[in-house]
């Protein structure tokens, strides 16, 4: 489905993102994780073509999407779609607005301006809403939401659109724990149910290996790992991170195991068993 080919991203003489390839054959939960300044957002950035590849091809069912423009560029984001840490919604407007705000690509100018929504498009946004269990507050401005309840509106969002791939830029980074599960379980379920690509950039190890089929580590613009979460050992987060003997939990925030949690392991067995 995804086939990526020496990308590359250069500012000036900084390298952020080398010569990076790497092939996704099938709709699975992939894990980007790895320092800070590692490349993980820009390499998301320059999959949904927010920022241009300066070498290297994106491929995705055999078609270039580097060399997307105009029309098709926009068709590529809506199939392409992305959430970030921040939510990006608009603060002063309800949420059910924010939520139809993942059909712009589509629709026309003029409809735009004048918030001009098909009775069809309301009601697939409130569904959508009831889906990810904030349908209640569909009515509401989105500021007046928790962090987590407005990550779950991008969420919302990026499901208007409809979209093939899903990439998550930190979705759980400014979140408390236990809003960052409630958000972790959701983008699980879409992968689950809906049989979506899902490519997240995380910043705890645990989490990787609790939600995702394959983690990706980057290290200095390039992918050093490429696995599954059995294999991500406390030896191989070194080697991510660039640590020492001295790593411990406090590098990720997280507990480093050199075992997938039960968790993970008992919805692999689930998946073996139906």
């Amino acid at each position: 489905m995804l086939e990526v080919k020496g990308l590359t991203k250069r500012f000036g003489a900084n390298v952020a993102v080398d010569a990076v390839s790497l092939s996704v054959d099938r709709p699975c939960m992939i894990g980007v994780i790895g320092r800070s300044g590692a490349g993980k957002s820009t390499l998301l950035r320059m999959m949904n073509r927010l920022t241009e590849a300066s070498g290297g091809e994106i491929l995705f069912d055999g078609r270039d999407v580097l060399s997307l423009t105009g029309r098709e560029k926009r068709g590529w984001q809506s199939d392409c779609a992305m959430i970030f840490q921040q939510f990006n919604l608009v603060p002063r407007m309800d949420v059910v607005s924010n939520v139809l705000h993942g059909t712009l690509g589509r629709r026309s100018t003029l409809a735009t301006m004048f918030s001009l929504y098909p009775e069809e498009d309301i009601h697939t946004a409130i569904d959508i809403l009831d889906r990810l269990g904030i349908a209640q507050h569909a009515a509401k401005r989105a500021e007046a939401l928790s962090g987590g309840q407005q990550q779950r509106v991008a969420i919302a969002r990026a499901l208007m659109q409809d979209p093939k791939v899903i990439l998550a830029d930190e979705p759980i980074a400014s979140l408390d724990p236990m809003n960052a599960q409630t958000v972790m379980e959701a983008l699980r379920r879409i992968h689950d149910e809906d049989g979506r690509m899902v490519i997240a950039n995380l910043h705890t190890l645990d989490t990787a290996r609790r939600y995702c089929d394959r983690i990706l580590g980057m290290r200095d613009g390039r992918i050093v790992f490429d696995g599954t979460p059995e294999q991500l050992t406390t030896g191989v987060a070194r080697d991510i991170y660039g640590a020492g003997t001295d790593f411990s939990e406090a590098a990720t925030s997280t507990e480093i195991r050199d075992t997938a949690p039960v968790a993970a392991v008992e919805r692999r067995l689930a998946k073996v068993t139906v």
